[in-house]
């Protein structure tokens, strides 16, 4: 699971919105681009709710801290969320990845379904 800079250590490219490509070394298991700092600076921090269809009961309350987006994504990876047009939440297999920060929350929806997914996961594994 990568938060808003673990989902840009995760991707396989990225690139910045102000001063584009980067060269930035990332571990390069997710199949998708992401632009960091896609809605601007700290002081561009903000929180918005968030429709996620994998999670239950409502609306999650995304936090956006300099916040990257997904761009493009591979065949693979699944789209969770979007906010407006920018995908935010993003699955490929095991690997979980979001714009923004649910730790800063008390809704444990999204790592619920994080540890499902592992679990899941680990019975296929077992069989």
């Amino acid at each position: 699971m990568g938060t808003c800079s673990g989902l840009i250590m995760l991707a396989k490219k990225v690139y910045d919105r102000v001063v584009g490509e980067t060269n930035q070394p990332t571990l390069g298991v997710l199949d998708a681009v992401v632009e960091r700092n896609a809605f601007g600076r700290q002081r561009e921090s903000f929180e918005a709710d968030l429709v996620i269809p994998a999670i239950e009961k409502g609306k999650f309350r995304g936090i956006f801290i300099r916040a990257p987006v997904v761009k493009e994504t591979g065949p693979n990876v699944q789209i969770l969320s979007r906010l407006n047009d920018s995908i935010v939440a993003v699955r490929q297999g095991t690997i979980l990845g979001t714009s923004f920060h649910p730790e800063l929350t008390n809704d444990s929806r999204l790592h619920q379904y994080f540890l499902r997914m592992v679990a899941e996961s680990s019975a296929r594994n077992n069989q």
